[in-house]
């Protein structure tokens, strides 16, 4: 049994892929994330509306410090480069309700090219989903974190500017997002695993 397996029905079974995924190593629970098809991806988008209530604790932890990242392994639905890491953190000073982050690629030569992708995650108006959106961008980060750049520079214009995502809960480490832009679905989902 996989994830995907369990993805092949047509009604897939949230409470038993949310059981399965709770069960397994972090180390085996993303493996199992990052071999999810593109046609799996966006059918447990679909499997996960209004299953599991998410929230920005789901993201990061309360016990986690202001500005500390919390990674988030990633798999989209794209035809190539379709590895990347969502990492967020908790902001510093009074700064409340949101989260800052950006998009990690194992390709330096990608994130330079692209860029970094920054983005604000807050709670979403669909109640029990996240809203990443690239049309803000955090005034601080990390210290190693690369420069913070708006999303109409570089190649960033053509990936994240003008797009926000929304994420579902699928299980307590497990997300699944569709990518909007211009509040129009697009066709690119993702699935991100909290190791």
């Amino acid at each position: 049994m996989t994830l995907e397996t369990m993805l092949a029905g047509a009604q897939p079974d949230m409470r038993a892929i949310s059981t399965y995924l709770d069960g397994l190593a972090s180390s085996a629970r993303i493996a199992e994330t990052q071999g999810l098809s593109a046609r799996a991806q966006a059918k447990l988008f679909e499997a996960a509306r209004g299953f599991r209530a998410i929230g920005l604790m789901d993201l990061v932890p309360e016990d986690a410090p202001p500005l500390s990242e919390v990674p988030h392994f990633g798999r989209n639905s794209l035809l190539a480069f379709t590895r990347f890491a969502k990492v967020f953190c908790r902001p510093d000073g009074d700064v409340k309700g949101e989260l800052w982050g950006y998009n990690r690629n194992p390709l330096a030569l990608i994130e330079t090219v692209v860029g970094p992708g920054y983005y604000v995650a807050y709670p979403h108006t669909t109640a029990g989903e996240v809203l990443v959106d690239y049309l803000r961008t955090p005034p601080r980060k990390p210290a190693h974190w690369p420069a913070i750049l708006p999303n109409s520079a570089r190649l960033s214009r053509v990936v994240y500017n003008g797009t926000q995502d929304v994420l579902r809960g699928v299980s307590a480490h497990v997300t699944i997002g569709r990518a909007m832009r211009a509040g129009k679905d697009m066709d690119n989902w993702f699935v991100l695993c909290r190791a």
